[in-house]
């Protein structure tokens, strides 16, 4: 199938062209995000399907554009599929794939590394040895061993996450829709969100973007939580009430917050703007805390991760393609 990538950077098509050998599509690598302005790129490249990332806009308007080129495919490179209208597409009679798991290890270190930098101040410790300061004040943390630590969302990413957790010696307590057997098997206990938020000491997010999480983290379930709590999120941007969040810090009431992802990121992740003045103040403003850190969605980005999403992706379209139903359809 010829298919235009969108977003894309320089590992998308090393991954993409190394997995393509069984299949042997065709692709167009565009660094335009998918928009209603750049939808003409599709039609430019005689694309049979599209292929996009986190932070294209699969809207109705997109999509009903999509449908008159023809494009009856949309394979996502994530697993995520918050920015894609789902009714529309199926109304269009446009099939959407993702790719389920790519490396929940990947994601599940990346927070604990989250949870170590902020504990340990190491990025602050980093910088006063290369400035030869070596000093300890202000770089105190506490023992992870007996904290109790909550997951929210317990898929593949949370049963990873709870397993390394484990292993530090936390207690460990867990919510979901769905409670994972392995997790049970583990020693997580699971309880209502309330009592989650009122008992951890670290709240780390895994859950997917839905209507019923959007600003699961707001004023009033930060008031639920512990003083001085450290909230990490890996999982989607809009999870969090970025004012509230930031107000939460202001007061004290969130005591670090590690972030790997942002509400507003589609202006602002996988680009280099370091040689412009950033106009989001509330980005700017929550990165001026002493106890934040924020890394640009790199969370999945390994080499095993983007291995598995070239090879899972190229399966799903070539699945299409030969008009056999796909177990990574999206309904």
């Amino acid at each position: 199938m010829k298919v235009a990538v969108f977003s894309t950077k320089p590992y998308d098509q090393v991954s993409f062209e190394q997995a393509n050998g069984p299949h042997g599509h065709d692709f167009t690598f565009l660094e335009a995000r998918l928009t209603p302005s750049t939808v003409s790129l599709a039609h430019e490249a005689e694309a049979e399907a599209v292929c996009v990332f986190i932070n294209d806009e699969v809207n109705r308007k997109v999509l009903e554009k999509l449908a008159k080129l023809g494009i009856r495919l949309v394979a996502l490179r994530c697993a995520g599929f918050n920015n894609v209208d789902l009714a529309a597409a199926k109304e269009l009679g446009i099939t959407v794939v993702r790719v389920p798991a790519y490396s929940p290890y990947a994601v599940a270190e990346h927070a604990v590394g989250l949870i170590l930098m902020l504990n340990r101040r190491l990025y602050r410790a980093y910088n006063r040895v290369r400035d030869d300061n070596f000093a300890l004040n202000g770089l105190l943390g506490f023992d992870l061993h007996g904290k109790t630590v909550g997951i929210v969302g317990t898929g593949k990413i949370g049963q990873c996450f709870a397993q390394i957790m484990k292993g530090f010696g936390c207690r460990l307590l867990a919510y979901d829709v769905y409670p994972n057997q392995a997790c049970i098997d583990l020693g997580v206990s699971y309880v209502d969100l309330p009592d989650l938020f009122a008992q951890s000491d670290v709240i780390s997010l895994h859950c997917p973007l839905l209507p019923a999480t959007y600003h699961l983290i707001n004023d009033e379930t930060i008031q639920h939580m512990k003083p001085g709590v450290m909230l990490i999120n890996t999982s989607r941007g809009a999870l969090m009430d970025t004012k509230a969040v930031i107000e939460g810090i202001k007061s004290g009431q969130i005591g670090y917050l590690g972030t790997d992802v942002y509400e507003e990121e589609e202006d602002l992740f996988f680009e280099d703007l370091s040689g412009t003045i950033i106009q989001d103040d509330t980005f700017q403003l929550l990165q001026s805390f002493s106890n934040v850190v924020i890394t640009a969605h790199q969370a999945f980005f390994t080499q095993e991760a983007l291995g598995n999403i070239a090879d899972t992706t190229l399966s799903n379209i070539s699945t299409f393609a030969k008009g056999e139903p796909c177990p990574n359809e999206v309904k």
